[in-house]
């Protein structure tokens, strides 16, 4: 396979400068590494002090070395990094690996991390690190890292790549369960960012699903790429994203500042190309598990078989609270298992078995999973059952998960209520053969959650939304290019460009102004101040609702330009409805990101959000809605009736036409409310915050 990263993760030859045989040394690990991966190229041990080391001939520096390699790496102190990589690129070595973290008391500016960066840029070096424990090319067999590790066997079907070094670690040598194939610990990605490590094994014929541990994407647009890529291939991602705190909402003065924090976009992002996200590293490696080891799951639920009545209990709560729906069982499943089961035992999901015992005991347990995994409405079954003494396995479980597969087809996984161990040899062969066996109920229904997740995801039939039109666009960077805020009038007129539904308010500054509007426009009708930097007119009694004839649109009138000035806008009243908001923010990595969600007060309070990145089509935001939890208002409550839903989905993906059109231009957009009704969604509120041109060249 012909790759970028080549000379990098599949050298012809390697160099390890600092290469030693002190015991427990990063140079004798990295030697030592190599050979027990079992790499097949030339080997060049570089240190002036030896003659050979581990069976290999060994150099003075690496100028003396027979050819050049196409990977050094470095296994020397921060002190000597910058010369023997200043010897490395004047070799012209088109790749390397630093461990180390490029640190040095009473260093000198700029620091050793920035001088070593500058020299791999200009040298167009490909560098795995700094700061970080190297990688694992497990299927060809280069093992480039510093440090000791369990056994990996060529070749596996899992790629995992970590900004932590540890998050790396952590999962590959504890868990022999996951059949590694590349495991990368990037560091700070001095030279070669995750995109591209991810891109790589992207196109690897064993991979079937890619775990990244994300601190952050150093290459935004090459990280979008990638996820887009591993989406059109149909390869599950699973990202463990850590730093989930809030900290971009300080500074900004629209609602969708406020609301969305880094993580957000990332949650966007992730919705967006189907990845799947786990809390911690336990949810991280089941999932990866059972990605890779289990058969996908077709249409349906979840069916369970325990042989405790309380386990059960236990699994109906903890499926609610994981969001995992349970089979409803079909009637001739039901009547098929009232036929087995003892007569105390109901005939439900889950579904306890185990009552009475005794020699059929087993039989029973068999065909009682069988039966459920042939129901119609059953996608994915476990076995929900405590470990044998020891964290063992009984053989018994994995020959009725055995004979319930074969005659169903269907996914079936072992699942210990409690941890047990991923290294017991029948545990890890039955995992390798496809029948996973799981520790913890909870992690393993999220896994569940996420295996339905994908399924799903990939089901959706993607819709190209509505293009803008050039002269409106052309027309509107002309005037957010220049910064500031948009008046609410401005803004509603650039929605109305991009056929966003408005209230089409009129702007009036005197009493028959005011009048005069009311006539065309009729009543009953809305008052709003005008006053130019007032953000949030509700706050400030700067909007009156339902004004019904001109006497008292006069006493309104007086009563704002007394408190608010003369500016106003006149416009109709909309009918009542749901109050929605649509939003903008701008993320400093991959630019803007909408925000759906309730609106009016709501939007401050519940804080019942969505996050998407544009443009998308109605039908997305159509499952941004029903991921809401106020979702059910929507269809109408208590009397009131359903609102219409597709209207709003359908004014959403123009918002987001518009913030993709104009995402050089826009900082911020503010719509709320939207109200949604039975006749449609209309826009009655907005501003808009543009950025001005040293804003966009600092970007």
């Amino acid at each position: 396979m012909e790759h970028r990263l080549n000379p990098l993760l599949r050298p012809r030859s390697v160099a390890i400068v600092g290469a030693s045989n002190r015991p427990d040394s990063m140079g004798e690990w990295v030697l030592k590494n190599l050979d027990r991966g079992g790499y097949r190229g030339g080997i060049y041990p570089v240190n002036p002090a030896y003659e050979t080391l581990q069976g290999h001939r060994c150099f003075a520096a690496l100028a003396d070395l027979p050819e050049t390699p196409d990977l050094v790496i470095f296994a020397v102190g921060d002190r000597h990094l910058e010369a023997v990589l200043d010897e490395a690129i004047a070799a012209g070595i088109p790749a390397a690996v630093i461990q180390s973290p490029l640190i040095i008391d009473d260093d000198s500016l700029p620091v050793l991390r920035d001088r070593v960066r500058q020299k791999i840029e200009s040298a167009g070096m490909l560098v795995c690190g700094g700061n970080g424990m190297g990688y694992y090319n497990v299927r060809d067999h280069v093992w480039s890292c510093g440090f000791d590790s369990t056994a990996h066997e060529a070749p596996g079907n899992v790629a995992l790549i970590s900004h932590s070094g540890s998050g790396m670690s952590g999962i590959i040598d504890c868990e022999a369960r996951l059949r590694i194939n590349v495991a990368v610990s990037t560091g700070n990605e001095l030279g070669v960012t995750m995109d591209e490590y991810l891109d790589f094994v992207l196109d690897l014929p064993e991979t079937r699903v890619v775990g990244l541990f994300v601190e952050t994407a150093r290459n935004p647009d090459g990280f979008r790429a990638a996820l887009s890529k591993a989406s059109q291939k149909r390869i599950p991602v699973v990202a463990l994203k850590v730093g989930r705190t809030d900290k971009s909402a300080a500074l900004t003065v629209s609602h969708s500042g406020a609301i969305a924090g880094d993580d957000a976009t990332y949650e966007a992002l992730f919705n967006r190309y189907g990845v799947q996200r786990a809390r911690d590293q336990d949810e991280f490696a089941t999932m990866l598990i059972m990605f890779a080891e289990l058969h996908p799951a077709g249409a349906g639920g979840l069916v369970a078989l325990h042989d405790s009545g309380g386990e059960r209990q236990l699994l109906v709560d903890l499926a609610h609270d994981a969001g995992v729906p349970l089979t409803e069982l079909s009637e001739t499943t039901v009547s098929a298992l009232d036929k087995i089961l003892d007569p105390e035992l109901p005939a439900v999901n889950p579904l306890d078995a185990w009552s009475r015992g005794g020699p059929d005991a087993g039989r029973v347990m068999t065909q009682s999973l069988s039966l459920m995994m042939q129901d119609a409405g059953a996608a994915l079954a476990a076995v929900i059952h405590d470990r044998a003494p020891g964290g063992k396995i009984y053989a018994s479980y994995l020959s009725y998960m055995q004979r319930a597969r074969a005659e169903s087809g269907k996914p079936v996984a072992l699942v210990a209520a409690r941890q047990g161990t991923g290294y017991d040899e029948a545990v890890v062969a039955s995992t390798h053969t496809g029948f996973p066996v799981l520790d913890g109920v909870s992690q393993f229904l999220r896994g569940v959650h996420a295996l339905f997740a994908y399924r799903d995801f990939l089901l959706q039939e993607a819709q190209d939304p509505v293009s803008p039109d050039r002269t409106v666009v052309k027309k509107w960077q002309g005037q957010l290019r220049s910064g500031g805020t948009l008046a609410e009038i401005d803004t509603l007129l650039l929605l109305e460009d991009f056929g966003i539904p408005t209230s089409k308010p009129e702007a009036a500054s005197s009493e028959e102004e005011v009048l005069d509007a009311a006539n065309r426009i009729g009543y009953p009708l809305t008052l709003k101040t005008a006053k130019e930097g007032l953000l949030h007119k509700t706050d400030r009694g700067g909007v009156i609702l339902g004004i019904r004839d001109a006497d008292q649109l006069r006493q309104m009138y007086q009563f704002l330009r007394n408190r608010l000035g003369n500016d106003v806008l006149v416009a109709p009243m909309v009918a009542t409805g749901i109050e929605m908001f649509l939003g903008l923010k701008r993320d400093p990595q991959f630019g803007p990101i909408v925000i759906l969600g309730f609106g009016g007060v709501l939007a401050e309070t519940i804080n019942d959000v969505q996050f998407a990145l544009p443009p998308f089509d109605a039908a997305y935001a159509r499952r941004c809605i029903d991921r809401m939890r106020l979702r059910p208002l929507l269809d109408g409550v208590r009397g009131s009736p359903a609102v219409d839903i597709d209207s709003f989905c359908e004014t959403a993906s123009r918002f987001s036409v518009l913030a993709h059109a104009l995402s050089d231009v826009l900082s911020e957009v503010d719509v709320n409310p939207v109200i949604v009704n039975e006749n449609g969604a209309i826009a009655v509120d907005a501003f808009a915050v543009g950025r001005d041109r040293r804003e966009t060249a600092r970007v």
